[in-house]
């Protein structure tokens, strides 16, 4: 099992302005947030205007990371928060957030969650105009931007920086002065606001502020820029209005916490609902109805609900898997199911079961369910998906692999079926997701399943950026006889 062909968590910022014990409180944010990233994590905080900001981060969870004396040593007022899943970077320390510089501007930090599309490009021509890059990560190409001269003070650097870059991007940006929070003007991603006395929360999901009892007060609005200082928050919107809104909407299928609110609908209520309408679309005569946990546990409860048949958690999760040396290949054929999901044998024995998905990527896990609740003796699999298919690639922020490697894109729904060994297959289609969270479809990305992309981009322009990059390393100096040749 290659855990590429999951879909990948994306990342999760939080920051706080004006709070004596701002490290704290942005630990316990990415502790709520955990979920959106388990690769690394990091923590910068500063007491304001000419500290030197302190910078802690590593590989690994937010409890791995960070103790009570790193914890200590991150004293100050503000701080900025990241978990990060890697999507554009290779998975080591350097690629870490938050990204921190001191510049002619001054200090700054940022944490980003999202992709940009023109990266390879943007950081061709850096390159050529003589930036030196620490990291693989797209980010810091906007940290170079707004370091360039460009117009006068931050706003001005800021959105000279913003209208270069194209993609996806939620950011919290903290400077010697101010905390600032930035929404695409697509608004793929996620990003909060929310207050605790007197002190400003940014958050990629509001269940961080439910665990530090801060309370919500809107979201960051696609294509807003909100700036917190000493004189409180202030808003610009600089972009030109987009007509199509694009918050992904495989937040509410998969990727957020369900007792978070995104876009005033909660997370929770929006897979019940994906489940009733899946019932509706695909009913069939079943003993239970059983959740893959933990993404399936609503929209199973909705499909139960809806078709009368009964819930039973058959699936037990195991909530403590940490990282491990260990190959699973070396041990069992189907170990990296069975260490997260193992199956209570008497509750499917002899009987029907419909098993309740938020998702199919490559399929092999999916057929491996299937086998072991054949094995266990299940005498009929019926699977139920709570989203169409996955068709097509994200290059959004979301670890879809290529066409070739998405089941849906390689095989019909009947070949699908057979291949993962089930009774019956039904997904749920584009119009009844929209209609389970209770939007207008032009206010979401589903180009996963459509193919049509809000940034219109050509990947293949940026790919062959990188790869003129990587095809023009030289040496620092020429050979001994050439530089001898041009010194006399």
């Amino acid at each position: 099992m290659n855990p590429k062909y999951y879909p990948s968590h994306e990342c999760g910022v939080f920051g706080v302005y004006n709070h004596p014990d701002a490290a704290a409180l942005t630990y316990f944010g990415l502790y709520a947030l955990q979920h959106r990233g388990q690769e690394s994590a990091g923590i910068v905080t500063t007491s304001g205007s000419k500290s030197k900001f302190k910078l802690h981060r590593g590989m690994g969870l937010v409890s791995q990371v960070f103790n009570e004396n790193t914890l200590k040593e991150l004293n100050g007022s503000r701080a900025v928060g990241h978990v990060r899943y890697s999507t554009t970077g290779s998975s080591n320390l350097v690629n870490a957030q938050p990204l921190v510089v001191d510049c002619a501007r001054g200090q700054l930090a940022v944490a980003h969650n999202g992709n940009l599309v023109n990266a390879g490009v943007l950081r061709e021509e850096l390159e050529n105009d003589g930036a030196i890059f620490q990291t693989t990560s797209d980010t810091e190409i906007i940290l170079h931007l707004m370091a360039k001269p460009e117009g006068k003070g931050r706003d001005n650097s800021l959105i000279h920086a913003l209208t270069r870059i194209q993609g996806a991007f939620s950011l919290v940006i903290m400077g010697e002065n101010e905390l600032i929070g930035v929404r695409d003007s697509f608004g793929f991603r996620p990003l909060s606001i929310g207050k605790l006395g007197d002190a400003w929360i940014l958050s990629s999901e509001t269940c961080a502020f439910d665990l530090i009892s801060a309370k919500f007060i809107r979201d960051v609005e696609p294509g807003e820029i909100v700036i917190i200082d000493e004189n409180g928050l202030r808003s610009l919107k600089p972009y030109v209005e987009v007509a199509h809104k694009s918050l992904c909407v495989f937040e509410y299928v998969y990727f957020a916490r369900p007792d978070s609110n995104m876009a005033g609908v909660n997370v929770a209520s929006a897979r019940t609902r994906m489940g009733v309408e899946l019932a509706k679309l695909h009913p069939v005569e079943a003993d239970l109805v059983m959740p893959v946990p933990d993404s399936g546990n609503y929209a199973a409860l909705g499909y139960s609900e809806q078709s009368g048949i009964p819930y039973s958690h058959a699936f037990v999760r195991n909530h403590y898997i940490g990282r491990t040396f260990l190959q699973p290949s070396q041990l069992i054929r189907d170990f990296g199911v069975r260490v997260k999901l193992n199956l209570i044998k008497e509750a499917v024995k002899g009987k029907s079961v419909v098993v309740v998905d938020d998702s199919i990527v490559r399929g092999t896990t999916a057929r491996t369910r299937v086998v072991n609740l054949r094995e266990a003796g299940a005498k009929e699999v019926h699977i139920r998906i709570s989203c169409p298919p996955h068709l097509f690639p994200c290059y959004y922020g979301i670890d879809f692999p290529d066409r070739k490697d998405l089941i849906a894109n390689q095989m019909t729904q009947e070949e699908i079926k057979s291949y993962l060994g089930a009774d019956s297959l039904g997904y749920l289609d584009v119009a009844s997701m929209v209609r389970a969270v209770g939007m207008e479809e032009n206010q979401f990305c589903l180009a996963c399943f459509t193919g049509n992309y809000p940034v219109r981009f050509n990947p293949e322009l940026d790919k062959l950026a990188i790869e003129n990059r990587r095809s023009r390393s030289t040496p620092l100096i020429g050979s001994y006889q050439s530089l001898q040749e041009r010194l006399l």
